[in-house]
C-alpha cells in the first residue's frame, strides 16, 4: 500500500492534522507526511502529549484527527484515552494508527515481544474497536476499514488501525513544502560521530563507575564500544525498552550506591519525552549524577524523524531545572575536557553531547538476554 494514496484518502475524508511520535513499523508513512505533508503534521514529545494535542483541534474544529504511535507508546497514552477522550468524559473521537511491533508470530527485540501479546486486548480493554493490516491489505479493503472507522469517528468514538511491518512501499518523495528539507534551520552542521563520543566516554568510565543507557542505537553503541575498549560490558546497563525513563533508572540506582559515580547516556528524544524526570533531578541533586545527552535531534532508531523540539537550549533547560554544572560540547576536544572536569564536580551534571544523524549499518545487538545483562550489572557493582 501507498502511504501518499492512504493519506490523501484520510484527508478527503476529513483529517486535517496528524499527530504523532515515530515508529519504525510507520517510517514510510512518517516519511512521506514529513515530506509532502509537513503543514499538517506534528511531533509531540510523547504519545499522551499527541492524544491531548488531537484533542485540541477537534474542539477548535470538530473533526478528528489522526494520530499514530508504535503499539508501545499505548502506555503513554493509556490516560488521556481513558480521562480525556472516552465516551464517559468529553467524547472526542481519534483515529489511530499503530505500529505492530512484537506481532505474535514474528520474531522481534525482547522489549516488544510482551507489548505485541497485548496490544489488540489492551486496545479492546480500552473501548477502541480496531482492524489490523499488513502488506496483503487491498486499497479496497482499506476502504472498508476506513467506513468502519468513520462510523465510529461519526459517533464520536475513536478507532484504532494496526499495522504490521512491511504494510506499505517504500516511495521516492520529494518535500513540497518545509519546514522538512532543512528543519535545523540556518543552525551549525552536527559533525562528532554518536558512537565516536561513546567511544570517549567508554574510554573515561573507570571501573569502580557505572552507566545506564536508553533504549536504541545508544544501549547498542555502548555496548559495543565497552567491549572493544574495555573487553566486558558488565558495569553498563543497556535499558532495551522504557523509552524515556532511563535517567529515573540511573537516578534510583545513584540515590541508593552514593559510593559510585552514576552515569546516564540519554537521547534527546527519550529525554523531551518525559522531560519532567530533568525537574525531579535537578531537586534531588544527587551529587554522584551525570546526565549525558547525545543530541542528533532527531529519533534516529525509529526512522530518523525531527524531534518536535530541535531547537531546545539544553544548557539552560537544565541550569534551570537545578543542575548543579551544565555543558554544551560539539567536538571530541570538548567532550574530554566536560568528562574530565565532572570528576572534580558535585552534581548533578549535565553534558549536551550534539552529534551527527547516521549509524553504521553493521552495528549490532547486545547477545545477551535483557534478564542476563541485568543480572550481569547487578553482579558487577556487588564485586567491584
Amino acid at each position: 500500500m501507498k502511504a501518499t494514496w492512504l493519506i490523501s484518502e484520510l484527508m478527503k475524508r476529513g483529517i486535517g492534522h496528524f499527530v504523532g511520535v515515530p515508529d519504525s513499523t510507520l517510517s514510510v508513512f512518517c516519511k512521506c507526511l514529513e515530506k509532502k505533508y509537513a503543514d499538517c503534521h506534528e511531533v509531540p514529545a510523547n504519545e499522551g502529549a499527541a492524544v491531548g494535542l488531537a484533542a485540541g483541534h477537534y474542539l477548535a474544529e470538530k473533526k478528528p484527527c489522526l494520530v499514530y504511535m508504535q503499539n508501545s507508546g499505548i502506555g503513554n497514552a493509556v490516560n488521556p484515552i481513558c480521562s480525556l477522550i472516552h465516551e464517559k468524559v468529553y467524547q472526542i473521537p481519534v483515529l489511530f494508527f499503530v505500529g505492530y511491533r512484537g506481532e505474535p508470530g514474528k520474531k522481534d527485540e525482547p522489549q516488544h515481544v510482551f507489548q505485541g501479546e497485548v496490544t489488540i486486548p489492551l486496545l479492546n480493554q480500552l473501548g477502541i474497536s480496531c482492524d489490523v493490516i499488513g502488506s496483503e491489505t487491498s486499497e479496497e479493503e482499506m476502504k472498508e476499514i476506513l467506513d468502519r472507522a468513520w462510523t465510529a469517528l461519526d459517533d464520536r468514538k475513536p478507532y484504532a488501525v494496526v499495522i504490521k511491518k512491511g504494510t506499505f512501499e517504500k516511495e521516492n518523495l520529494e518535500s513540497e513544502n518545509r519546514k522538512s528539507d532543512s528543519y535545523f534551520g540556518k543552525d551549525e552542521p552536527y559533525t562528532m560521530k554518536r558512537e565516536d563520543a561513546i567511544g570517549i566516554f567508554a574510554d573515561h568510565l573507570n571501573k569502580e563507575e557505572v552507566v545506564v543507557s536508553t533504549t536504541g542505537k545508544i544501549s547498542r553503541e555502548l555496548y559495543e564500544q565497552l567491549d572493544a575498549r574495555k573487553g566486558h560490558h558488565s558495569q553498563a546497563f543497556l535499558t532495551v525498552g522504557s523509552m524515556g525513563h532511563a535517567s529515573m533508572i540511573a537516578l534510583g540506582y545513584a540515590k541508593s550506591r552514593p559510593d559510585k559515580r552514576v552515569y546516564c547516556l540519554d537521547g534527546d528524544g527519550a529525554a523531551l519525552m518525559h522531560l519532567g524526570a530533568m525537574a525531579f533531578i535537578g531537586e534531588n541533586h544527587p551529587k554522584n549524577f551525570v546526565h549525558l545527552v547525545l543530541n542528533n535531534r532527531a529519533h534516529e532508531s525509529v526512522g530518523g524523524m525531527a524531534t518536535g523540539a530541535v531547537h531546545t537550549n539544553w544548557k539552560k533547560v537544565a541550569e534551570s531545572l537545578g543542575y548543579m554544572h551544565a555543558y554544551s560540547v560539539k567536538n571530541e576536544m570538548e567532550l574530554r575536557l566536560a568528562l574530565d572536569e565532572c570528576c572534580e564536580l558535585s552534581g548533578p551534571v549535565f553534558i549536551e553531547v550534539k552529534v551527527a544523524l547516521g549509524a553504521r549499518e553493521d552495528l549490532g545487538r547486545p547477545k545477551e538476554s535483557a534478564k542476563e545483562n541485568g543480572d550481569q550489572f547487578m553482579n558487577y557493582h556487588q564485586s567491584v
